[in-house]
């Protein structure tokens, strides 16, 4: 008989917590987001009545009919996909947390729309560290620009920075680049002399790696909803 969704969750928790252990930090620390893209709204649900708050989806278009009932207040609903910003009206609708912001017009945007609903969102700053072409995230030597524009969009409350790796075999290969997120926010600490307390950083494939190199949220699918 296969891992239940309660088994699965748990798994990954243990696995949270182990790395958290090495690296010397609190679990409480470190924010699972469930990266629920591909199950129906009634397996977050069923996630949400076992413990999990935090929920991760990558496409506007798909959490429109998805969320058509809000998930309760003390969950949130995390965009980690690439925002289109033509997109930008509905994403400040549905959304707690934005991780995908990586471009002047899509800040403007963004702002326009919240501050029209009078309400506040938490963003992160996409950075492709690695430099894939494929990839979405604006190059690190923009970060600097970007990070002063948000500062002056007060609609938009800037947490922190975001990254993809690239995926790799090894976990390890992965270091390098959660390394260089950490650097570098700590560097925009000094800098611009902001404050960025989150790194949204970390897989299914390489999430312990994440967070042995700082990490506070860390974006799971496949290991908690594959069979689901």
């Amino acid at each position: 008989m296969g891992l239940t969704l309660a088994d699965r969750i748990a798994e990954v928790q243990d696995r949270i917590a182990r790395a958290a252990a090495r690296a010397g930090r609190s679990t409480g620390e470190i924010s699972l987001v469930a990266v629920s893209k591909t199950v129906p709204r009634s397996v977050v649900d069923e996630a949400y009545a076992l413990g999990l708050r935090e929920f991760g989806e990558n496409r506007v278009i798909d959490c429109v009919e998805k969320y058509a009932a809000p998930l309760p207040g003390d969950a949130r609903l995390h965009l980690i996909g690439q925002l289109q910003t033509n997109k930008a009206k509905t994403a400040a609708a549905l959304f707690d947390v934005i991780h995908s912001v990586d471009r002047p017009s899509l800040i403007t945007a963004l702002e326009r729309q919240t501050a029209a609903r009078e309400r506040e969102i938490d963003v992160l700053l996409q950075v492709n560290v690695a430099g894939e072409e494929q990839k979405a995230g604006c190059a690190p030597d923009e970060v600097c620009a970007l990070v002063r524009q948000l500062q002056d969009a007060p609609s938009l409350r800037l947490r922190g920075l975001m990254t993809m790796a690239p995926l790799v075999d090894d976990p390890e290969a992965a270091r390098p680049v959660f390394r260089d997120l950490r650097l570098m926010r700590d560097q925009l600490a000094t800098e611009v002399g902001i404050e960025l307390p989150w790194l949204s950083m970390g897989m299914t494939n390489d999430f312990e790696v994440a967070i042995e190199e700082g990490a506070t949220h860390v974006r799971v699918g496949r290991a908690i909803f594959e069979g689901s």
